[in-house]
């Protein structure tokens, strides 16, 4: 009889965790660092297909990381799977608050309840308040039985007396044994945009500021390269890459030939307009990610901009005292076509 799905706890590094699993997928999360997926095990194959930053999880109180700059979502950053709200990127100003590099909530602790448990299903609510701002975002995981799928159940609710804005993004990071030369990087997002600023100076390898068709980039050796294609860790370049236009559906997939086996996401995209595909491929020579760093970022964004350049744009999403907003994000693991 395959196994049922289960729900326990134990620690990873001395950071309390919550362990989901089904008889496929087995799903570690750091409640009380950020609420972090730290592992999304996919059983049949033994592979953890997050990508963990070298240097390592360091127990809470460690100093931090060095190259962390004073950015707290760096100081003891391991890789895996962060949310980011209200703010993704820079740090940034609201309302004459302070938000800091990628937002509030990765960088607090949240509490958890069981909301099922049973052995077809199970669910387990998430939950944080912010600081600088007056949200509470929920997060309910949930886990069939004999699925590869995870669903993420998600709620932002304005709980203050005055109008709020937001923007938001998952930080979702693959790698590790699975991630080979000749992978495949597909996703609904049509256009490519790099920024003015160039991410790291020696190992990047796509001219800024341009504005491409998928999934053709310009470099800035005046050549062009296909970024549905994966190189090795030999191609040495660290980039970071926008995408956006997004036709159909929110999605994004990493897939290894080889092996047949894909991972995707899933989401609303007339809510997470943007794709944010950072690519260390080899070339992170920058602390805290050495040059040993090769992976590939699929994270589905709200916008590019950070919150209080958004609320000028009119890009940030208000929510008025009392309403929410609710969405879903499914990771999914497959196997052939």
């Amino acid at each position: 009889m395959a196994a049922t799905c289960s729900i326990s706890t134990g620690s990873e590094a001395g950071h309390p965790a919550v362990y989901l699993e089904n008889d496929l997928l087995a799903i570690t999360v750091l409640p009380e660092k950020g609420a972090d997926i730290y592992k999304f095990i996919h059983k049949p194959t033994g592979l953890d297909l997050l990508w963990k930053n070298p240097v390592g999880l360091w127990p809470p109180g460690s100093p931090p990381h060095d190259g962390s700059g004073g950015l707290e979502f760096m100081e003891n950053y391991e890789g895996c799977w962060q949310e980011l709200f209200p703010s993704c990127n820079e740090p940034t100003i609201y309302n004459g608050a302070a938000i800091p590099f990628h937002g509030e909530v990765a960088n607090l602790a949240w509490t958890y309840t069981i909301v099922e448990e049973n052995a077809d299903r199970i669910a387990v609510r998430f939950q944080v308040e912010t600081r600088a701002t007056t949200f509470r975002l929920e997060r309910v995981m949930r886990l069939e039985r004999g699925s590869t799928r995870l669903t993420l159940d998600e709620t932002v609710t304005n709980i203050g007396a005055a109008e709020q804005h937001f923007v938001w993004g998952h930080h979702c990071v693959v790698g590790g044994p699975w991630l080979e030369p000749g992978s495949n990087l597909e996703m609904s997002a049509q256009t490519i945009v790099t920024s003015e600023q160039i991410y790291e100076e020696k190992t990047a390898r796509l001219e800024p500021g341009q504005r491409e068709p998928w999934p053709y980039a310009r470099t800035r050796n005046g050549g062009r390269v296909d970024l549905s294609v994966i190189p090795g860790p030999e191609t040495h370049s660290h980039d970071d890459v926008y995408l956006t236009d997004l036709e159909g559906e929110g999605w994004i997939s990493v897939t290894n030939p080889r092996l047949n086996l894909t991972f995707s996401l899933h989401w609303d995209a007339s809510l997470f307009k943007w794709i944010i595909s950072w690519q260390p491929y080899g070339g992170a020579e920058v602390l805290p990610f050495k040059a040993m760093s090769y992976a590939v970022g699929i994270e589905p964004w709200v916008n590019n901009k950070p919150l209080g350049a958004a609320v000028e744009a009119g890009e940030a999403i208000a929510l008025a005292p009392g309403a929410s907003l609710s969405t879903s994000v499914v990771a999914e693991v497959t196997i052939g076509s």
